[in-house]
């Protein structure tokens, strides 16, 4: 396996982890009514700060997962991988183990830092495979 696709399949079980950072305190404040319901409502109750927080990572780490996927995909089959496209996918994995306490302890202008750096590498490793 490839760096890129080692640092692929460790974001994707990152974003577990998120989902279950996420999901516990969302089901303890929620109740497991609603959020086992259909959702076809509005919730009775608010997220807390946190929480609410912790949905927004996790939301976009999966919408920065899909552009990394593509990027390390074709680094994979394209035959590119390299000691710069690898760190380049593992700076994105850095980067996004970062952004979640960024994230949810609200560090200014730290978070959109964090994740302009993950942003840029799958950028790199897209422009590399032009190359």
């Amino acid at each position: 396996m490839t760096p890129e696709l080692t640092a692929l399949t460790l974001a994707a079980l990152l974003q577990v982890v998120q989902y279950g950072l996420f999901a516990v305190p969302a089901n303890l404040q929620l109740g497991t009514g609603y959020t086992m319901s259909a959702r076809d409502r509005a919730p009775s109750k608010q997220l807390s700060e946190r929480a609410a927080r912790l949905q927004r990572a996790l939301n976009n780490h999966f919408e920065g997962l899909i552009l990394f996927g593509i990027a390390c995909t074709v680094i994979t089959l394209s035959g590119q991988s390299s000691p710069f496209t690898a760190g380049c996918a593992f700076t994105y994995l850095g980067a996004r183990v970062l952004y979640i306490p960024a994230y949810a302890f609200g560090w200014r202008p730290g978070r959109s830092l964090i994740w302009a750096a993950g942003f840029m590498a799958t950028v790199l490793m897209l422009l590399a495979a032009l190359a």
